[in-house]
């Protein structure tokens, strides 16, 4: 007997399908509904949440959160992906909120440092560096 938590819809295809072609880049569940909307393709936010929480605990999809006031991230990482160990930091503007997704050798390089020299493991869903985009600091010149 099939469990629930394999049980596959629709629903959840059409999302696995949209973050499968949209690897390591992350996406809100309201970008998701307004996605699946402008598509033609009604789907309410509780159902998106449904599915992502169940991709989640699958291990198909990582869910980041970088603050109390912006929400949850979600990236399809597959579960071949997921045990790779890459860990993708973000970097978030204060002025615009823009939140950018860094894949970088020298965070890692910083990480192992933490690690070896500190005793600190870093959590790379959680961490985030704070500080002004590109786009910021160019208006502001």
């Amino acid at each position: 007997m099939e469990t629930k938590s394999h049980y596959k819809t629709r629903q959840s295809e059409q999302i696995a399908d949209y973050l499968r072609s949209r690897p390591r880049q992350h996406v809100t569940a309201a970008e998701l509904c307004a996605h699946f909307a402008g598509n033609g393709v009604h789907m309410g936010k509780a159902t998106v949440y449904r599915h992502l929480d169940r991709m989640v605990e699958e291990g198909t999809v990582t869910r980041y959160t970088v603050d109390g006031a912006t929400g949850a991230c979600y990236a399809y990482t597959g579960p071949h992906e997921a045990s790779a160990g890459e860990t993708c930091y973000h970097c978030k503007c204060e002025q615009c909120g823009a939140l950018i997704h860094l894949h970088c050798d020298e965070v890692e390089h910083l990480r192992r440092h933490m690690l070896a020299h500190h005793g600190f493991a870093l959590d790379g869903r959680r961490t985030v560096f704070y500080g002004l985009c590109e786009a910021c600091r160019a208006a502001g010149a």
